[in-house]
């Protein structure tokens, strides 16, 4: 998609009066050749009555001295929340909000018609099954909106079916004689080189296509907000889990227990269905305490679980929050752990968040049913505070 902090570069338009914004450095934008180079007088061309020109109802006021466009930025903030949700649905996108030369760009990817993009899209809906969220809109500059969004594509040509998360930022630029969308260009977090053509956004799809073998159970509900180049930033949903004491971050002591307890080995003998990840967590800086934690149901609630059979058993509501994750396959060792716990912790840090003491270790597979290169496991640290602003 031409569309997974803050942004690194600006538009720079060839419009009198207009400033790029500081923070950025971009390709320069020109309108179309057949935009007019003098202004437009009301007896010499009639504002065309369109979809677009209906929802937003757009004006354009010229006058004979000094012709001044009066494009409502605000109303075209709020179009595209109603619009950009249905970028890959069966509704599309409305291209009638959009000049038919247009400059579309992302790292890997360029198109100067809204057919084209049209068409991308088309493509992208065939070979992914794209979950496109979208974040924030807001104005930011006199004929500029900057948005903020996730997507999350499956490529289903694969057998393991890879999941492929984008974040990052667009910046939209607004013809002011028309009204309309002229550029829509495309900021990941994950890279550093953005322009066209980026071979380091080549290889972010890349290295996201490797094989994770991950049981198809449920798991705990988050939304990815951003990834960066070597982790993501979640929120997470509250979830139920039942734990027991563990004695290391990569070890299974008390998982028999916790694991007994949703097989039937509780008050009412219910079965329970099994879900992913297993979690071992420690809340001291020392690691020394540690508890390892079997994820329940979302359709579960404390009132209505079995009591545990032993005392050394408890079920507890984790309330959820932001968790910054780092993904790692292989064979989890207690020092390679514990390594990635601290490379996460000073990523996080270089990158000015504050992480929480203590983390999580989760392990998706069972290590004894899978090769050690395609097993998933995470490392999670929750975070004090985050924004996408």
């Amino acid at each position: 998609m031409a569309a997974r902090a803050q942004l690194p570069h600006a538009i720079l338009r060839p419009i009198s009066g207009v400033s790029p914004i500081s923070r950025r450095h971009f390709t320069r934008i020109t309108f179309p050749s057949s935009f007019p180079k003098h202004p437009i007088h009301k007896t010499q061309k009639k504002l065309e009555i369109s979809k677009w020109a209906i929802k937003l109802s757009l004006q354009v006021e010229q006058s004979e001295s000094s012709p001044k466009s009066t494009v409502d930025v605000q109303r075209m903030v709020d179009f595209l929340y109603e619009d950009l949700p249905h970028l890959f649905d069966d509704q599309g996108i409305d291209r009638t909000a959009y000049d038919k030369r247009v400059m579309f760009r992302d790292p890997i990817t360029k198109h100067d018609t809204i057919s084209g993009y049209l068409l991308n899209i088309v493509l992208l809906k065939q070979l992914f099954r794209p979950d496109f969220q979208l974040h924030w809109a807001k104005q930011t500059g006199p004929y500029e909106i900057t948005t903020r969004w996730t997507m999350v594509m499956t490529f289903v040509l694969l057998p393991w079916k890879p999941e492929l998360v984008f974040t990052g930022t667009s910046v939209m630029g607004i013809n002011p004689e028309t009204g309309k969308f002229c550029s829509h260009v495309d900021y990941w977090d994950s890279i550093k080189a953005n322009d066209y053509f980026s071979v380091e956004g080549l290889w972010d799809v890349f290295r996201q296509l490797r094989l994770y073998k991950t049981p198809d159970l449920e798991k705990p509900e988050y939304q990815i907000l951003k990834r960066a180049a070597d982790y993501e930033v979640r929120r997470y949903s509250p979830f139920l889990v039942v734990e027991t004491q563990g004695d290391k971050l990569s070890g299974s002591t008390g998982f028999n227990s916790v694991a007994g307890y949703i097989f039937g080995k509780n008050s009412k003998e219910e079965k329970i269905p099994m879900t992913t990840p297993v979690f071992t967590e420690t809340n001291d800086v020392g690691q020394s305490k540690v508890a390892i934690q079997i994820v329940l149901p979302q359709d579960k609630d404390l009132e209505s679980l079995p009591d545990p059979n032993q005392d050394t058993i408890s079920l507890r509501k984790v309330e959820g929050g932001i968790a910054a994750v780092l993904k790692f396959s292989g064979k989890p060792t207690e020092d390679i752990v514990r390594q990635k716990e601290k490379e996460l912790r000073d990523s996080l840090i270089r990158d000015g968040l504050v992480p929480r003491k203590g983390c999580l270790f989760a392990r998706y597979n069972d290590p004894g049913r899978t090769w050690e290169f395609i097993m998933r496991n995470e490392v999670l640290i929750w975070l004090e505070d985050f924004s996408l602003e």
